[in-house]
C-alpha cells in the first residue's frame, strides 16, 4: 500500500478532476470566448496517456475521478478511456467515475457510459428557456440538451444539474427551474460564477449573483431548512421543506469551502493545479512521456506538487474589483 497524498494542512487528497479536451461545441459567456484558440493536438495528453496519469493517482488514493472539459464527450476515443477506467471500479480501487457535461452528447452517450461504471453525471444547464440558452452557450441547442437528460435518465443515470447564478440572467427562473427538476427528480446545484479568464465584453461583476440572495430568494417561496450533509465535494445543502428538494450552493467568493478541499486539477496538457482559484501548478506531462515504463517519476512529481497545495483561494467581488481573477479560462482548468 502507498502513502496517500495528504497536503501540507493535513488534507487526503481523494478527488481529481481530470480535463480530456479544451474543446466543446457551445461557447458559454462565462467560460471561453466565443473565437476560441485551441492547442495542438501534440500538446494533448493521448488517451493512453490519461490512462495512465489516471492509474497512477488511483494507486496513491485517488477514489473519486471526475472527467471534464471543454466538454468530454467530444473527445475522439473517449468511450474507450471510460471503459478502461471501469477496471478501477471492479478492482474497488476507484469509488466512483464520473463527468460534468454540457449534455449535447448524453443521446448518444448514456447508454454506454453506464455501461462503462459511470452512475452519475453533472449537467450544466442555466436555463429552461431555450433563446436564453442560446444566447448564454453562443451556439447551443437547448432541445439536443433535454434529450440527452431523458437519455441519461432512461440508461439509469442519475442525474445533476449545476446551474450558474447570473444576475439579470435566469434570477426570475429560479422557481422554474426549481420545479422543472423537481418534477423528474433531478438534483440542483447552483453555482457563482468565478473570475476565470478574458471573456472578451462580458462583465463578470455584472455577471455576479451571490447565493446569499439565491438563498434569500428560495426563503420567499419555500420553507428552507439547512442541512448538514456534506458529499466531499465544495457544496452545501438546504432541503425544501414543500417539496422535499436538495438544493445544493457551491459558493467560492460568498463564501470559500477550502478548508475541506480534498481535490486536484490536472488539465488536458498534464499541468496539476492544486486549487482552482490560485495559479500554483507542476507538468506532469515530461516524467509521464520521459520514462513510459517506469511511474516512480510521475509520482514523485505528483507528490511534489500536492507539497505545494495552497490553503485556499483569493477570489473577492466583496470591494467590486475582479480581485483573485485568473487569466485561464474555465475549459482550460476543466472546473
Amino acid at each position: 500500500m502507498k502513502t496517500p497524498l495528504i497536503d501540507p494542512f493535513a488534507r487526503a487528497i481523494t478527488y481529481l478532476r481530470v480535463s480530456v479536451t479544451d474543446r466543446c461545441d457551445f461557447r458559454c459567456v462565462y467560460c471561453m470566448s466565443e473565437n476560441m484558440t485551441f492547442l495542438p493536438k501534440k500538446e494533448l495528453l493521448t488517451l493512453e496517456e490519461l490512462d495512465r496519469l489516471c492509474s497512477t493517482f488511483v494507486g496513491l488514493g485517488v477514489e473519486k475521478l471526475r472527467i471534464t472539459g471543454g466538454e468530454p464527450l467530444v473527445r475522439k476515443g473517449i468511450m474507450q478511456f471510460f471503459q478502461n477506467m471501469s477496471r478501477h471500479l471492479d478492482a474497488g480501487t476507484l469509488k466512483e467515475l464520473t463527468l460534468t457535461t454540457n449534455g449535447s452528447q448524453l443521446e448518444r452517450y448514456a447508454a454506454d457510459l453506464y455501461s462503462a461504471g459511470v452512475r452519475r453525471v453533472n449537467v450544466s444547464l442555466d436555463t429552461l428557456d431555450e433563446g436564453k440558452f442560446a444566447d448564454i452557450t453562443r451556439w447551443g441547442r437547448l432541445p439536443q440538451v433535454l434529450r440527452g437528460i431523458d437519455a441519461a435518465q432512461a440508461a439509469g443515470l442519475r442525474v445533476k444539474i449545476n446551474a450558474v447564478a447570473l444576475k439579470g440572467f435566469n434570477e426570475d427562473e429560479l422557481p422554474a427551474i426549481t420545479a422543472w427538476c423537481a418534477s423528474r427528480d433531478i438534483d440542483l446545484t447552483w453555482i457563482e460564477v468565478m473570475p476565470m479568464g478574458d471573456i472578451g465584453n462580458e462583465d463578470r461583476l455584472g455577471q455576479y449573483w451571490s447565493l446569499k440572495d439565491v438563498r434569500a430568494k428560495y426563503a420567499e417561496h419555500y420553507t428552507v431548512t439547512d442541512l448538514a450533509e456534506r458529499t466531499g465535494g465544495p457544496a452545501r445543502y438546504v432541503r425544501l421543506e414543500e417539496t422535499g428538494q436538495k438544493i445544493g450552493f457551491i459558493t467560492p467568493l460568498s463564501h470559500n469551502f477550502c478548508e475541506s478541499c480534498n481535490r486536484v486539477r490536472v488539465t488536458c496538457t498534464g499541468e496539476i493545479y492544486l486549487c482552482l482559484g490560485q495559479e500554483d501548478n507542476a507538468d506532469l506531462r515530461a516524467p509521464l512521456r520521459a520514462h513510459p515504463d517506469d511511474d516512480r517519476p510521475l509520482e514523485d512529481a505528483i507528490r511534489a506538487a500536492i507539497d505545494l497545495k495552497p490553503k485556499g483561494h483569493d477570489f473577492d467581488y466583496s470591494r467590486q474589483t475582479l480581485d483573485g481573477q485568473m487569466p485561464r479560462h474555465m475549459s482550460h482548468t476543466g472546473g
